[in-house]
């Protein structure tokens, strides 16, 4: 496994202010000059109440941005099958000529172009039988995700356009498969009406889906009204559940997402694709290494 990453961990305690070695006589502070004092602390702890779990959140009040890369990468290796397997993953990448522009930044050939993640935090989930769950996400964060996804666990925010039309995307679990947020192999539309039945359909003369394997790179973040420009999403996690229907809630306590036993990913996306793309051709994969491999990874 090989992970390269450029980040801000290694000043943390230049930030913070500690020096390695200090020598000195400790003196009681005075109630005015405490009054003249303010800051931040390192790690912020809250006591979350749910319906039927209790959460606890720790985030790290600290900014990074980063670009990794991982060969290989699989989770949740259990019953015959695995939650999440990818190859090649990376956050973020790395301009591929002079004049790219990125979230509103221009670049030139060669320059890293981070994943850019602010307070990051751990949260659990207990019930009366324990620790339920927990997760890893970012308060803010956005940027670019690559990969060669073959089976995904979670849900992908992703937008289709067809004839004109914009559709939610969904997960299917493989040809004439239905659709599923456990273990997929496919994304495609959503069915036009409640009373459709979900399935996935790539061959013959209609496509509505593709493999996993055709949307190699995306943008996570959400829709700032500038075009090109990405805000930054509270919704990108990762999470790991002892049991089925754990509600995580989104950071500002408005809304709930609900996760199944196991691993699931939650990937917020601004991006709209074409359908005739996703099925065809599919996205390019951004450049992720040094020497630009264009396709001749897969």
């Amino acid at each position: 496994m090989t992970k390269l990453a450029y980040g801000c961990a290694a000043l943390t305690l230049i930030c913070l202010g500690i020096s390695p070695i200090s020598q000195a006589d400790l003196a009681p502070i005075s109630d005015d000059a405490m009054g003249e004092v303010t800051g931040q602390a390192f790690m912020q702890i809250e006591n979350i109440a749910g319906q039927n779990h209790d959460f606890t959140r720790m985030t790290l009040g600290m900014d990074v941005e980063t670009r990794v890369n991982v060969d290989d990468l699989q989770i949740g290796q259990i019953d015959g099958g695995t939650d999440f397997a990818a190859s090649h993953v990376a956050l973020g990448h790395i301009a591929r000529a002079d004049g790219e522009v990125y979230n509103g930044v221009t670049y030139n050939e060669g320059d890293a172009i981070p994943f850019e993640a602010r307070l990051p935090y751990i949260e659990l989930a207990e019930d009366g039988a324990g620790l339920a769950g927990f997760r890893m996400g970012f308060h803010e964060a956005r940027g670019s995700v690559s990969s060669h996804t073959t089976s995904f666990s979670g849900n992908i925010g992703l937008k289709i356009e067809d004839s004109g039309n914009v559709y939610d995307a969904m997960l299917f679990n493989g040809i004439d498969g239905e659709a599923t947020n456990k273990r997929a192999t496919h994304i495609g539309l959503a069915p036009a009406s409640p009373d459709q039945v979900p399935g996935c359909q790539s061959n013959g003369t209609i496509a509505n889906c593709a493999p996993l394997t055709n949307l190699r790179s995306i943008d996570i973040g959400k829709d700032s009204g500038q075009e090109g420009v990405a805000d930054f999403t509270d919704g990108f996690f990762i999470g790991f559940q002892r049991d089925d229907n754990v509600e995580w809630q989104t950071l500002d306590g408005a809304n709930v997402i609900s996760a199944g036993k196991g691993v699931f990913i939650n990937l917020p996306t601004n991006m709209t694709v074409n359908l005739e793309q996703l099925t065809g051709a599919g996205i390019d994969r951004r450049r992720t290494h040094q020497v630009d491999m264009g396709t001749n990874l897969f």
